[in-house]
């Protein structure tokens, strides 16, 4: 009764997260090449035979730069809405596309995954709760806001991949232009440190083992910063940085004497940056 989750990247240069069991897997957004998702893959000993289906939470090429090929090559199976997919600009050819309606559960072998709309600058933008056997890990990136949906499905998270994005103070002295400042700041944008912080204080639930930070900005965040504003309130749960230049490591989420192994200590991370 666990899960087994990585970030393999994480960032404005390419988002994937890997979710499944021991049996089977999915992955959240493809964002980097297949040979770049197999190899990270590899390294840690997890292997894309085992991936069912690839989820796409919104159109953006981080999100989907490496869908095209992946899915053809592994002939996997894409679930994303159709507003999406218009604007994804790729054409039906030899891809199976699928769609999905919010809130309603889509069984990938023994894995349920339940998709729930979310607030970005994108056409028609979701997140996503995978759960194997009462255990769950969602994933949260790339809102401008919380929302009922996102309270909703957080609070029901052993494990969780939720936006760190950018410090307040950084992103209003750094070089920015201030319509691109307004745009991440705004309720389609990205959140802040400050207000994933305050997220996950609030709506944290008490069995929350891990949380994954993502989705740092590279000019306006450090690691380091947000690490320690987590680690000082994190009471019992694990947080991890997820990088943008390499995988987290594996976690396995759930009941048991293995939910504690982990292939990456949360002392090591910052190495990954």
């Amino acid at each position: 009764m666990s899960l087994i989750v990585s970030s393999l990247n994480s960032g404005s240069n390419g988002n994937c997260y890997y979710i499944g069991n021991r049996e089977e897997a999915v992955l959240i957004d493809a964002g980097l090449s297949m040979r770049e998702i197999d190899r990270r893959l590899k390294r840690q000993e997890l292997s894309l035979r085992k991936v069912r289906a690839i989820f796409i939470t919104h159109e953006h090429a981080d999100h989907i730069g490496g869908l095209h090929k992946l899915a053809r090559r592994h002939q996997l199976p894409v679930y994303m809405t159709h507003e999406t997919r218009k604007e994804t600009r790729i054409g039906p050819g030899d891809i199976l596309f699928r769609s999905f309606i919010p809130h309603e559960e889509i069984r990938i072998g023994r894995l349920t995954v339940t998709p729930f709309p979310t607030l970005h600058d994108a056409a028609d933008p979701h997140g996503f709760l995978v759960s194997h056997e009462g255990v769950s890990a969602g994933v949260f990136t790339d809102l401008g806001t919380t929302t009922p949906a996102v309270e909703k499905y957080f609070q029901r998270c052993h494990a969780a991949f939720l936006e760190s994005n950018y410090d307040e103070e950084m992103l209003r002295t750094g070089g920015y232009p201030p319509h691109l400042q307004d745009r991440i700041r705004g309720e389609r944008g990205h959140l802040s440190n400050m207000q994933a912080l305050e997220l996950f204080l609030r709506l944290r639930p008490p069995f929350m083992t891990h949380l994954f930070l993502a989705h740092l900005s590279q000019n306006n965040n450090r690691p380091e910063l947000v690490e320690k504003i987590f680690a000082e309130v994190a009471g019992t749960t694990q947080i991890i940085v997820a990088s943008r230049h390499q995988e987290t490591g594996v976690y396995v989420i759930g009941e048991g004497p293995d939910a504690q192994r982990s292939q990456a200590a949360a002392a090591s991370q910052l190495s990954l940056f």
